[in-house]
C-alpha cells in the first residue's frame, strides 16, 4: 500500500500550537492539516498535559456557536470551475461544507478533480464512466469537457442497461459494459454502500483498459484499523452486522445504507478482488480549498505490461 501526503503549507508545527490553540483555535485549525492536529493532541496526552487539552477541545466546540459566524473562508483556485474563487464553511465540519463560492463543490469533489487532472491530463479524451455522479463539482465537469463521458445510477427496481431519469441504469456489480471499455471509472463516495464490493471491483477491473485507472473516494472512517462490514445480503434481505448508518444519496431521499467501514487495508482488498494495484492520496492544500477529515482519493491501476487475468 502506498499512500502520499501532498501538502500546499509548511506552517503548523506543532512545538507553536499550545498557546495558539488556547487563544485562536480556528486560526490553528485553519493553518494546520488534520492529521497535524490530532498530532498535536496526541502530543499533550503524552506529556500529562490533559487539562490544555481539553481547553482546546472546549475552544472548538464552541466554535460558530452563532450559525452566521464562518468557521473559515480563504481565496483559492477551484479547479472544478476553474477560477478564482472564495472558500467557506460555517461548520468545523469541511468534508460537506467547505464551499466553492461559485460551483458549490466540496473538498473531495477538488481533491478528486486534482488527481484526475495531475495524473491523466489528457481526460478530455478519454472514455469515462462515472458511477453515481452529483449534479455538481468533478461530476459537471467531467460532464462538461468530456468528449467520450458516460455517466450511471443503479435503480434495482428498473431493468438494467436502460435509461432512468436520463442516466443508464447499470449495477457496479453486475455491469453490462464490454470488457476494456473505459480509461477511467470514476466514482466519488460508492464503494461504502455496495453489499458485495468484491463484485463491483472486479467489475470495475474488467471494464478497465490496460493502463486505465478507477480514481474514487471512499471515507476511509477505520483507518489503520481492519475494515469493517456493517451489512451484507442474506437469501435477499439485510442482515444488519451494526447499527445502520445511512448517508445522502442523490436518487433516493431514503438514504444510502453503509455497508462497509473502510480503512487503508482496502488496498489489500481492491488487489485480492480485482489485481488492481491502489495508490491512496491525501491532499491538504487550502489555495486549492482542499481540506478535510477523510479528504483521501485512492487510484487503482490496471497494468499495461503484464498479462490481465481477473483472481
Amino acid at each position: 500500500m502506498n499512500i502520499f501526503f501532498l501538502r500546499g503549507s509548511k506552517r503548523g508545527f506543532i512545538t507553536r500550537l499550545f498557546m495558539q490553540a488556547i487563544t485562536h483555535p480556528k486560526e490553528v485549525l485553519a493553518n494546520i492539516s488534520s492529521i497535524n492536529f490530532k498530532k498535536f493532541l496526541h502530543h499533550l496526552k503524552a506529556n500529562d498535559l490533559v487539562t490544555l487539552e481539553e481547553k482546546v477541545d472546549q475552544k472548538l466546540s464552541h466554535i460558530n456557536k452563532d450559525k452566521g459566524e464562518l468557521f473559515i473562508q480563504n481565496s483559492g483556485y477551484c479547479n472544478c470551475c476553474d477560477r478564482e474563487v472564495t472558500f467557506s464553511s460555517k461548520s468545523p465540519w469541511l468534508r460537506d461544507f467547505y464551499i466553492c463560492s461559485h460551483c458549490k463543490s466540496i473538498p473531495r469533489e477538488r481533491a478528486l478533480m486534482f488527481c484526475i487532472e495531475h495524473y491523466y491530463p489528457n481526460w478530455r479524451d478519454l472514455y469515462i464512466h462515472e458511477s453515481s455522479p452529483c449534479n455538481r463539482g468533478a461530476s459537471l465537469k467531467l460532464q462538461r469537457e468530456c468528449n467520450h463521458y458516460i455517466a450511471t445510477h443503479y435503480y434495482p427496481d428498473k431493468k438494467t442497461g436502460v435509461k432512468v431519469k436520463g442516466l443508464l441504469n447499470i449495477n457496479l456489480e453486475d455491469q453490462d459494459f464490454e470488457d476494456c471499455r473505459f480509461d477511467l471509472v470514476i466514482t466519488q463516495d460508492v464503494l461504502e454502500h455496495v453489499f458485495n464490493p468484491e463484485k463491483a471491483f472486479k467489475e470495475i477491473a474488467r471494464t478497465l483498459k490496460p493502463g486505465g485507472a478507477h480514481i474514487f473516494t471512499v471515507p476511509l472512517v477505520n483507518k489503520d484499523k481492519p475494515s469493517q462490514r456493517r451489512a451484507r445480503l442474506n437469501d435477499g434481505k439485510i442482515e444488519f452486522l451494526a447499527e445502520p448508518v445511512y448517508h445522502g444519496n442523490p436518487v433516493d431521499i431514503k438514504g444510502s445504507l453503509v455497508t462497509v467501514d473502510w480503512g487503508y487495508d482496502i488496498c489489500e482488498f481492491i488487489y485480492k478482488a480485482s489485481g488492481l494495484f491502489t495508490t491512496i492520496f491525501y491532499i491538504d492544500n487550502l489555495e486549492l480549498g482542499i481540506r478535510a477529515e477523510y479528504i483521501e482519493v485512492l487510484v487503482s491501476k490496471k497494468l499495461q505490461h503484464l498479462e490481465y487475468t481477473l483472481p
